[in-house]
């Protein structure tokens, strides 16, 4: 049966709404995604930021239907997008990418650079040979890969080319929304610098849209317009980039950034050690899940917390907010 898109409004090109992934275990429900409430609007690189386990990974894969999601809805380009399968899910595929963490568990070992790259456009099975190869030097060219590679293989090259390699192959069909999972946290720091920067001139090239996700916070304070801090499985604050490292309102978002290194000596931030038992995702409380290392947590924060707009555009999930930033 041909699924039917059903077009509806959306603000922004990738729109979440109230999106769930729970996974079943021996001990009980896993929270991965939690009811997350997220738009991306085209051109732009939403963030998505917090530590490991909190359920980043798991919302990027749900985004590009590699988790089925379990409530909630993804709109793409005002198209429900939820649960595609068979051709509509390809389709969608052509439209929206995804990036891996590490670049040479992603690549087959037993294809070579232009085997890697090419595979998406042989899968479509409408190009000619001679245009795959056209499109495959194209897209060397585009991301900065020598035509030396072209019959090398993974092992062959270091870490940076082959993630170049990964972006190229991603890039094929000409997406328009790319998530992009941890790109650059397997790099050594100086070439974590140049796939930044590849990524956002590509994006200034070809009007890409980018989920980011990363534990780093100089590194999406770097790419991102918009960042969205998660925690357990759901959003604590979300706002422009530029207004977070100015205010930020959350307690958890007050820790990550003071965990930053500066060379300032005269403006440094104090360490913020979060203390206290990390609340599990089995099964979590309907409280506030930051409320068991939060240094401001009273009995009103066991009580279900949502995000609320405290400034312009900046959008907290904290009960005490008002309190605890006394500057609002």
């Amino acid at each position: 049966m041909t699924q039917v898109a059903n077009k509806v409004e959306t603000r922004g090109l990738v729109e979440l709404k109230d999106l769930k992934k729970y996974f079943k275990s021996p001990r009980g429900t896993v929270h991965a995604v939690d009811g997350v409430n997220m738009s991306i609007a085209k051109g732009t690189t939403m963030g998505v930021v917090g530590e490991s386990g909190c359920g980043k990974s798991t919302l990027g894969r749900c985004l590009i239907n590699m988790h089925p999601a379990t409530a909630g809805k993804i709109y793409f380009d005002g198209e429900d997008v939820t649960g595609l399968k068979g051709a509509a899910l390809h389709k969608y595929h052509s439209r929206a990418q995804f990036i891996f963490q590490d670049p040479y568990s992603s690549l087959n070992p037993r294809y070579t650079v232009q085997q890697s790259i090419s595979e998406p456009l042989v899968n479509e099975r409408k190009y000619s040979k001679s245009e795959i190869d056209d499109r495959t030097v194209e897209l060397m060219k585009m991301v900065g890969v020598d035509m030396r590679f072209r019959n090398s293989y993974p092992h062959e090259m270091d870490g940076g080319r082959r993630q170049r390699v990964v972006i190229a192959r991603a890039l094929a069909l000409d997406p328009e929304f790319i998530v992009c999972d941890e790109p650059v946290s397997a790099l050594d720091v100086s070439i974590q610098a140049q796939v930044l920067n590849l990524l956002m001139d590509l994006q200034d090239q070809k009007n890409l849209t980018y989920m980011f996700i990363t534990h780093d916070m100089s590194v999406v304070r770097h790419i991102s317009d918009d960042i969205s801090v998660m925690y357990l499985g759901q959003l604590v604050e979300t706002s422009p980039s530029k207004e977070l490292f100015i205010h930020h309102y959350h307690p958890y978002t007050k820790a990550l950034l003071s965990a930053i290194p500066s060379t300032d000596i005269h403006h440094k931030m104090n360490r913020i050690v979060l203390k206290g038992e990390l609340t599990s995702p089995i099964d979590p409380p309907p409280g506030c899940r930051f409320a068991s290392r939060c240094m401001y947590a009273e009995e009103k924060c066991l009580e279900p917390q949502v995000l609320e707009e405290v400034t312009p555009n900046h959008f907290v999930a904290c009960c005490r907010v008002h309190e605890v930033n006394e500057d609002l």
